[in-house]
């Protein structure tokens, strides 16, 4: 398994991973998204970490507390989602480019 493996550049891969998940880091805290439910009477946004930073509800669901619990869990798990798929896209695209610096 590690017959071809040169173990001497072991030391500049892990540099280059390590920095590259810096990148990735500060990437992922300016990155937002959004998901809608309900035809957009519930709106929640989260930045790339995973951090909710802003929900939005209409005010016709103030009323209807069930319907509301709803879909502001439906937003919720679509925008976490959203936010787990763009991470896996990262590391995806990250192990596949190690080595070729």
């Amino acid at each position: 398994m590690f017959e071809n493996m040169d173990f001497s550049k072991m030391t500049e891969l892990l540099a280059q991973v390590q920095e590259k998940a810096k990148s990735i880091e500060s990437e992922l805290e300016n990155r937002e998204f959004t998901a809608k439910s309900g035809a957009g009477l519930v709106k929640v946004s989260a930045n790339g970490k995973g951090e909710i930073i802003d929900v939005s509800i209409d005010d016709s669901l103030l009323e209807d507390k069930e319907s509301l619990q709803i879909l502001l869990i439906s937003a919720i798990n679509d925008v976490l989602a959203m936010v787990v798929q763009n991470k896996n896209s990262l590391a995806s695209d990250v192990l596949g480019n190690l080595g070729k610096v």
